[in-house]
């Protein structure tokens, strides 16, 4: 009776809410429900503000565009929110003790970044369509300022690295196994590997983008350090069913970015030298130059269509410029991109994270996205040369790194996805962890020479 005494205001407030509840729904106004769940996710977001931060990782693979249910504004749940949320706390935790790392502001990734958000900020103003373009930014901010900002103070222990891998591997294996069992009801066509995804991914191009994304992190955490039987087969299970899902998925795009991916690998494991890569890359490229009346000649006889579910066909398919439907599609959006650029258009996606920059906001953008690129890489590759070789883990998380950054930017050639908590949740993440790790491993190397 005591218990029940001290409790008796949270008994009230549970029934109180479950009559709440039943009203709102009776009344379609399902959403109101979801307050109580609002709470508890801004108590956790101030009073256990990393597991909080980690769960995005979890919750991002399995998020829904409410758009489909609302038919009005697109808003990933509860990714978005949440994002926006950190957003703020991490403003008002900066007013009150700042919390990001001094030698963060000196990082070329976040001046990479901070130019490209302020281009964005000046072609927004002179847009035909300011308002647009400022929403535009602002969902940009609503991704990179808590993912990178905040990411780093989160990553700066580094057991968060592998706990994010973790859960959104997990979250992952969740989309891909649903995925692959709705399939399976329709004997895995083609056709319907477009929208079996549902309503966790839009289509299956982004889902197989962040299929082959996850792989080399799956297979990171795998060889990372030695496991317990329960933890090795169950990565183990993971590294099958994402493939399951790879294959499945029918995605050109991705099947690519994964063997792009081995050959960085196979670059960066036999230490193969620049000055090598440069000289190989300037002879393909004159190869290219003088050739490329024949080659087109040979694309032309290619006629492989990628409706087909033979894996071989479907990779043929890719340089099919003369009748595939996709590929046309794909360069007649890159062709407008390009007329965009050069003059000016609304209808439409460019389908590539380069073209859509240098359609939206000129040479310069394009130049802005190549220079966050080229950042990404530079600082990662450098990075995993300095980390000591003592330190198995983080050493093999790093390559994991890359080579899940290559799919995606290899991909990046043929699709646009940074505008999703899909893509930019992992890509921006990741890219925090590797500034978290480079300002502990040079305030190591300070407190050695001191």
């Amino acid at each position: 009776m005591e218990y029940v005494r001290r409790n008796l205001g949270l008994l009230l407030a549970g029934i109180a809410y479950a009559v709440l509840s039943c009203y709102f729904i009776w009344q379609d106004q399902i959403w109101y429900t979801l307050f109580p769940f609002a709470l508890i996710a801004v108590y956790y977001a101030i009073y256990q503000t990393e597991w909080a931060f980690l769960s995005l990782a979890l919750f991002t693979p399995l998020s829904i565009n409410i758009e489909e249910y609302t038919q009005s504004f697109g808003l990933f749940i509860p990714t978005e929110p949440l994002l926006f949320g950190f957003m703020l706390l991490l403003i008002l935790m900066q007013i009150q003790r700042p919390i990001v790392p001094k030698a963060l502001w000196k990082n070329p990734l976040i001046w990479a970044i901070s130019f490209y958000l302020f281009w964005v900020f000046v072609t927004s103003i002179s847009s035909s369509d300011p308002v647009a373009s400022l929403k535009f930014l602002l969902a940009r901010l609503w991704f990179l300022i808590p993912m990178l900002l905040l990411g780093t103070y989160v990553f700066r222990d580094k057991i968060n690295i592998s706990r994010f891998f973790w859960l959104f591997s997990i979250g992952m294996i969740v989309a891909i196994t649903y995925t692959l069992i709705v399939h399976a009801g329709y004997r895995f066509g083609e056709k319907e590997s477009h929208w079996v995804m549902w309503p966790f991914f839009k289509d299956h191009t982004i889902y197989g983008a962040i299929v082959a994304l996850v792989i080399p992190l799956i297979f990171g955490l795998y060889f990372s350090k030695k496991h317990t039987p329960l933890i090795q087969a169950t990565l183990l299970a993971f590294m099958g069913i994402s493939l399951l899902g790879l294959y499945f998925s029918y995605t050109r795009a991705a099947w690519l970015s994964i063997i792009a991916a081995l050959g960085v690998w196979a670059l960066i494991r036999f230490n193969v030298k620049f000055s090598i890569l440069a000289a190989v890359a300037a002879f393909a490229g004159a190869v290219l130059f003088f050739s490329w009346d024949s080659i087109q000649m040979e694309l032309e006889r290619n006629k492989s269509e990628h409706t087909t579910e033979e894996f071989g066909e479907r990779l043929q398919s890719a340089t099919n410029v003369s009748t595939d439907a996709s590929n046309l599609e794909r360069i007649n959006r890159w062709s407008c991109a390009i007329a965009m650029f050069e003059d000016f258009g609304n209808l439409g996606n460019a389908h590539s994270e380069f073209l859509g920059p240098l359609a939206e906001m000129g040479l310069i953008g394009l130049l802005s996205i190549c220079l966050i690129i080229a950042a990404i890489f530079y600082k990662a590759i450098t990075l995993y040369n300095r980390w000591p070789a003592e330190d198995k883990e983080i050493r093999v998380l790093l390559i994991a790194m890359i080579l899940s950054l290559t799919t995606y930017f290899v991909h990046g050639v043929l699709n646009n996805f940074l505008d999703t908590d899909k893509a930019a949740v992992p890509i921006w993440g990741m890219c925090a962890m590797i500034m978290a790790l480079e300002i502990s491993l040079d305030s190591k190397s300070k407190e050695v020479m001191s």
